[in-house]
């Protein structure tokens, strides 16, 4: 197939911790014609034998500024080094710059983890780098989770750094997810317009065939593409990473 970088869309899988967008990612894509771009997990956690996703949950007033930023960065590097290579026209995201800014670093700055100065150098660079150097997405896929439901599956996969995060973290997080992808409170005015597929996924997608079914239907016609193969899809038993 030939590669037209120049020409891709993108889609951004987004929802709050727990939510399941890593697995329900590797569930779908043997299943559209699309490049699946996964959160860049691996480089925070082994930066020179430390992990930084750590360093942020257990000192976040410390950590906060430096994660967010290396957060961007590794984010826009991960998805333009998959457009050079994506045989595909159209790439699919886990999570993107904007959930960084309008519910991570923005209940950072919330929760007085990161300064007031901090943010507002914050917002500067990113307002700049987004608006003149990233690739604007073409729609986002949102992947409505109730915090409760967020919090147990979090228990469940049992991820170190993750140990230390409380139920009204997940609540505050949720809150902003809905503020920014349903109700569009505060938001670049060419966000405004960017549509939203919400999916609910309270329910148990990985080990529901038709669920899953459904859920990628729903994605195929929303960027409008033709699921691959005919046979139906199975369900695939994957832990939670």
């Amino acid at each position: 197939m030939v590669h037209q970088a120049d020409h891709q869309k993108s889609f951004i899988v987004e929802g709050n911790i727990g939510a399941g967008k890593s697995t329900f990612l590797r569930l779908i894509k043997d299943h559209l014609p699309v490049s699946i771009v996964y959160e860049p997990l691996d480089q925070w956690q082994a930066i020179n034998g430390q992990s930084l996703l750590d360093k942020f949950y257990q000192d976040t007033q410390r950590w906060g500024y430096t994660f967010q930023s290396y957060a961007f960065i590794t984010r826009v590097m991960q998805q333009e080094k998959d457009r050079k290579l994506n045989p595909w026209l159209h790439q699919v995201l886990e999570r993107s710059v904007y959930s960084d800014r309008y519910c991570f670093a923005k209940n950072c700055f919330e929760m007085g983890t990161l300064t007031e100065l901090e943010w507002t150098l914050y917002q500067e660079w990113f307002s700049w780098l987004v608006e003149n150097y990233t690739t604007k997405p073409s729609g986002f896929i949102y992947l409505q989770t109730d915090p409760a439901i967020c919090f147990e599956r979090l228990q469940k996969r049992a991820r170190k750094e993750e140990s230390l995060v409380p139920f009204s973290y997940l609540e505050s997080l949720h809150n902003k997810h809905e503020d920014w992808l349903i109700y569009k409170k505060n938001i670049a005015d060419y966000l405004i317009d960017t549509p939203v597929l919400i999916l609910d996924c309270n329910q148990d997608f990985e080990n529901s065939p038709e669920l899953l079914k459904g859920h990628v239907e729903k994605i195929a016609h929303f960027i409008g593409v033709a699921p691959l193969g005919s046979h139906a899809i199975s369900s695939r038993i994957i832990n939670h990473l």
